[in-house]
């Protein structure tokens, strides 16, 4: 029985998980695109989560077994981090964090790298729009980048309401 996939269970972080938080988006994104520039230091990326995402963000982590292997942080229509560890990837850990997003809010914008391509074919297959493409200037990393945009479609009801057969 040892070999059993176990299914991710969605818990809310805190800041005694803020290091393990800054280290998965770390390995996730150096993995997936690593000619970018390496600007901060670990502690550096630690504060940010804690300092900035913390207080400002709903942050939910995916836990395997006794394992983080994903998280997101999310909040005011953006979801500003969504990283799942490289050997975790492609089993629903990411559907299910961005689940959980879209559950709470009813637009969504996020931006993400041109060059990456999973990503962006992660959030096309969810519904996500390109809504523009930068040169990349203005971040941090000097890398195009494209931002994305998911609207909850209207719920449509049935007219129960019989016809107005007119005179």
């Amino acid at each position: 029985m040892g070999d059993a996939v176990t299914e991710p269970e969605i818990v809310a972080l805190g800041a005694e998980h803020m290091q393990a938080a800054a280290a998965i988006r770390r390995v996730a994104l150096w993995r997936r695109l690593p000619w970018l520039p390496d600007l901060h230091t670990p502690e550096e990326e630690e504060q940010y989560w804690r300092t900035h995402l913390l207080p400002n963000c709903t942050i939910l982590g995916a836990e395997i077994g006794n394992r983080l292997g994903g998280v997101i942080a999310y909040g005011d229509g953006w979801i500003e981090q969504l990283y799942v560890l490289p050997d975790l990837q492609n089993i629903g850990i990411g559907s299910l964090l961005l689940g959980c997003a879209r559950e709470e809010m009813d637009e969504i914008r996020l931006w993400t790298f041109q060059r990456n391509s999973g990503a962006r074919a992660f959030y096309e297959r969810h519904g996500f729009s390109v809504e523009e493409k930068t040169d990349g200037l203005d971040n941090e990393e000097k890398e195009p980048d494209v931002l994305y945009h998911w609207r909850r479609l209207p719920e449509l009801t049935p007219c129960l309401q019989p016809s107005d057969p007119g005179p």
